[in-house]
């Protein structure tokens, strides 16, 4: 049974014909169409994070198909952006793959070297350390500065840990989460009327990453936390909406007591 579920449906040899068939597309659209001809790295660069996002949908979702077909979108961009490298003169698909494939193998000298691995974390830690030998000006150099806010701090806490820098014991982080909320609390009642305001936006802030440092802690990825969060309030709140309408009313019609009847049916 298991050897039957690691075989593939396709061999490497028809993989590699059908990426060649796509370069080959490649070429006939950014010749043939207006519109891929006039594309530029800069152009692309917003389509290619809405297609990571859509990807991020569909992966939360756990809509397989559409998985499928967002890696499709993805792996086009990156097939457009080295298309338009080769035309600068910079690089090439081959350049691409080639320097993907080097890197993979230098960060994984536990599979490729004599290094020894007794688990992940090791994994992990060796992988930071390796990455400050290619030329890494920092162990955090490499957080993009365009992350969302909250996959950011995740991100720091990860490559901070893969140093040493985290707690001795994940217990010890409720503390924190502690402290920072008591020093949100403090600062709201000493500005009742929100006279401090920067005040209050860096404790809410700090109370935030001490929240996302747990969630790190607990094997939580706090982004898809949050956003099944999103969710699940958008199909309460939705149901909510349509009930109202229902009954002829606007939500604006609608009263807390009465709005909180349907949240609970939501719920059920």
């Amino acid at each position: 049974m298991i050897k039957k579920m690691n075989m593939r449906k396709y061999s490497n040899i028809e993989a590699r014909e059908e990426f060649g068939r796509l370069l080959d597309i490649m070429d006939d659209l950014r010749t043939g169409c207006p519109w891929d001809r006039e594309q530029t790295l800069e152009s692309l660069r917003k389509l290619t994070i809405e297609e990571t996002y859509e990807l991020g949908d569909a992966i939360l979702q756990k809509d397989m198909q559409e998985i499928k077909g967002e890696l499709g979108d993805l792996l086009l961009h990156i097939v457009f952006y080295a298309k338009i490298g080769s035309e600068t003169g910079d690089f090439e698909i081959f350049d691409v793959v080639n320097s993907i494939c080097e890197k993979l193998i230098f960060r994984h000298p536990h599979i490729y070297g004599d290094v020894k691995v007794k688990d992940a974390v090791e994994v992990k830690d060796n992988w930071e350390e390796l990455k400050l030998k290619e030329g890494r000006k920092g162990v955090l150099s490499g957080v993009p500065k365009s992350l969302p806010a909250l996959v950011k701090a995740s991100r720091i806490q990860e490559k901070a840990q893969g140093i040493g820098f985290d707690w001795k014991k994940k217990e010890d982080v409720w503390d924190k989460v502690k402290e920072e909320l008591a020093e949100l609390e403090v600062e709201m009642k000493e500005n009742p009327e929100n006279k401090s305001a920067d005040a209050i936006e860096s404790e809410f802030g700090d109370l935030l990453f001490s929240i996302i440092n747990a969630a790190r802690l607990y094997g939580v990825e706090p982004e898809n936390a949050l956003e099944k969060t999103n969710l699940k309030f958008i199909k309460r709140f939705n149901y909510i909406e349509q009930k109202a309408n229902g009954i002829g009313k606007s939500l604006r019609d609608m009263d807390l007591d009465e709005m909180d009847v349907y949240w609970e049916e939501a719920k059920g």
